[in-house]
């Protein structure tokens, strides 16, 4: 099971990024995906999660200003970030809560690389 996160970059105050986060991977049943952020100096945080049944929970500095969506085929999701400030600036890392099927099944939790939002003022 892989998870490809894409989207970062430098934006101004007030401005938007789309992140994109596609899992791939055989026998897999997907329970959760979401975005995490860890700012230089401070612990990774949760940003968004959303569950199979597209049940969303958000960090209060983000809600209003963040969404977290999927596809259809529940293989992707994406964080529009709007709005956006200098403290949101991080490593935006994508998260699965995945249970692989075969040859065992087990729930794995896995990691995608890290992408880098910088807000500037």
């Amino acid at each position: 099971v892989q998870l490809q996160a894409s989207g970062g970059g430098l934006v101004q105050a007030g401005g938007s990024l789309r992140l994109s986060c596609v899992a791939s991977g055989r026998s897999m049943y997907i329970n959760a995906l979401g975005w995490y952020r860890q700012a230089r100096g401070k612990q990774r945080e949760l940003v968004a999660l959303m569950g199979r049944g597209r049940d969303t929970k958000y960090a209060d500095s983000v809600k209003g200003r963040f969404t977290i969506s999927s596809d259809n085929a529940w293989t992707t999701v994406y964080l529009q970030m709007n709005s956006l400030k200098p403290e949101d600036t991080a490593v935006y890392s994508c998260n699965g809560d995945v249970t692989v099927i075969s040859p065992t099944p087990r729930t794995l939790d896995v990691w995608g690389q890290g992408t880098q939002v910088t807000v500037s003022s």
